[in-house]
């Protein structure tokens, strides 16, 4: 067989069923192979962002595919990837390897471009190595801390015959988490040492959580010891927000005063699959490092790394379950947690939510479509008010991976190609892509994709008319705004023009019976008329700090 068909049997044997990407010159021996499996992108970019989010969604490591001149496009998306730790295998193709120096069109050293932002970087010389290249990318994609591999092919390698190979596939490593390693059982009995002797303990979930499909033994710690659960923004599912116990999103982003008011106040705080960002910590204040800390991970490069805390290296299930035993067999009873500030807190969020506006009251918006989602809808949001007042005021209504944010690097225009891979990982469930207008004129090309596949998405696109999360860092930092409002653009002829059903919503009257409409007429984008974040201030820790220095502030989240 030829090196082309060899790797399309290859990925069957690892149980893909898509593949992302778009064709080029140097990857036409593909296509044929992958007939069936492919789904066209419009963008290099937009094609690993839908890698992305399928990955995270199906808990089987993305798979996109690139030529060589599109290779340097796929970048952005791969950082995003590497930088969250999602598990992706992508395949670039490539000119004959010494075309580079002969200045071969689209030759370019691409193991230098994937190098800094993947696991590892594979070049295969001969068909014969395509075997050995492919284990080796599943393998160390879906162990240990997750991530992208990147395996470059050149074109003549896919066209060259090849025998039988030596080697088989290693089909365990074709989902993940594909191993579950154990903390060292010394450190977890100081670990439970530490729970019991603490008076206030809160756990904080991050996506190792939703990584690990941790979320069953999170509620049964929390609920053993009647202990308050939180999360970061990309952490958001690990428990049921609806639970009593769940005090929703903490931090910088997302986070409220009544979550990280409890953050403040706890004596021991369990860290479980988190990198303990700037953005999720807000710069390492919540929690503070005055903090006692158990730290949980599956990468010894982030255990312990801004934090003087009790590291514990192992998968994030596999290690609760043996600290959950260990705490049943002392016969441990309840902590008393004072969380009686929640229900003030959420009066005061409702009776926000009804605040008039000159124009669209976002929180009102997610509030309403909370009521309207099914269930096991999937919202996915790009960095500004979609991410924001999803995370904090959004609840989950049941444990597991249900929100997609791309807050590794949290670049703009992720939600709406995202979306697509979302829909190929869950396409029995509604999509929600929560996008603004900044980040549409990132990925507009991609509403193409979603009418072709007649994926089942709702497009919410917030339209504040400028860049406006950059606006509010330039008010609340008192700099003149410079250099981030648009000129006016009908979004709804747009989306019409590529065949989705548009609406827009101007005012709240109309939010409920504008989304109904949406979501039987998928897919679908819904315009919605707002202001600017630094006109109506969504829960950004730094920025609330900020307001609390106004005389004129009527209501701190």
């Amino acid at each position: 067989m030829k090196g082309a068909e060899l790797l399309s049997n290859l990925l069957k044997e690892y149980e893909v069923n898509y593949i992302f990407g778009l064709p080029g010159e140097t990857s036409i021996s593909l296509y044929g192979e992958f007939k069936g499996v492919h789904v066209l992108a419009r963008d290099e970019r937009n094609a690993v962002y839908m890698a992305d989010a399928y990955a995270k969604l199906s808990f089987k490591p993305g798979v996109v595919e690139g030529p060589s001149v599109g290779s340097i496009y796929m970048l952005p998306g791969v950082a995003e990837a590497y930088k969250s730790s999602t598990p992706l295998i992508i395949i670039t193709t490539d000119t004959p390897l010494y075309g580079e120096k002969v200045n071969y069109l689209t030759a370019l050293d691409q193991s230098s471009l994937f190098k800094p932002i993947t696991k590892e970087t594979i070049t295969v010389t001969k068909a014969d190595e395509i075997v050995h290249a492919i284990r080796r990318a599943f393998r160390l994609s879906t162990s240990g801390k997750p991530g992208p591999v990147h395996v470059r092919i050149p074109s003549e390698v896919l066209e060259s015959d090849v025998g039988n190979p030596e080697l088989k596939p290693q089909k365990e490593f074709s989902r993940y988490p594909s191993q579950r390693p154990v903390a060292d059982f010394q450190m977890i009995q100081r670990a439970v040492d530490m729970i019991i002797n603490s008076n206030g303990p809160l756990i904080i979930c991050g996506q190792g959580v939703l990584y690990s499909m941790a979320w069953d033994e999170v509620m049964e710690l929390s609920e053993l010891l009647g202990i308050p659960v939180g999360s970061t923004i990309t952490g958001k599912g690990c428990m049921p927000e609806t639970h009593p116990l769940s005090i929703g999103v903490v931090g910088g982003r997302g986070g409220t005063s009544f979550s990280n008011n409890i953050v403040e106040n706890s004596d021991l705080i369990i860290l479980i699959g988190s990198n303990t960002d700037s953005a999720n910590t807000d710069k390492w204040k919540i929690p503070g490092r005055d903090k006692r800390i158990i730290h949980i991970d599956i990468s010894e490069a982030e255990v312990g790394n801004n934090y003087d805390s009790l590291n514990l290296i192992g998968d994030a299930k596999a290690t609760l379950r043996v600290i959950i035993d260990v705490l049943k067999s002392k016969g441990v009873s309840k902590k008393s947690v004072d969380l009686r500030g929640k229900d003030e807190f959420e009066k005061r969020v409702s009776e926000l939510a009804y605040e008039r506006r000159d124009v669209v009251n976002p929180l009102r918006l997610i509030k309403e479509l909370w009521n309207l989602a099914p269930e096991d809808s999937v919202l996915i949001a790009d960095p500004g008010v979609g991410a924001i007042y999803t995370s904090a005021f959004y609840k989950a209504k049941r444990a597991g991976r249900y929100f997609v944010f791309n807050y590794g690097l949290g670049g703009l225009g992720y939600s709406i190609p995202a979306s697509v891979g979302a829909y190929f990982a869950r396409p029995n469930s509604l999509i929600f892509a929560l996008t603004g207008d900044g980040s549409f004129g990132f990925s507009a090309g991609e509403l193409e994709t979603v009418k072709r596949t007649n994926a089942n998405v709702v497009i919410i696109l917030f339209n504040n008319g400028s860049y406006g999360w950059i606006r509010a860092e330039m008010r609340l930092l008192n700099r003149d705004v410079v250099g981030t409002n648009f000129s006016s653009v009908d979004y709804v002829k747009v989306a019409e023009g590529f065949g989705l059903s548009a609406f827009r919503i101007e005012k709240d009257e109309d939010i409920i019976d504008t989304l109904k409409k949406a979501i039987k007429s998928t897919p679908s984008l819904v315009e919605v008329l707002i202001e600017p974040e630094d006109k109506f201030i969504p829960p950004v820790a730094h920025w609330i700090r900020s307001l609390k220095k106004s005389s004129n502030v009527k209501f701190i989240y």
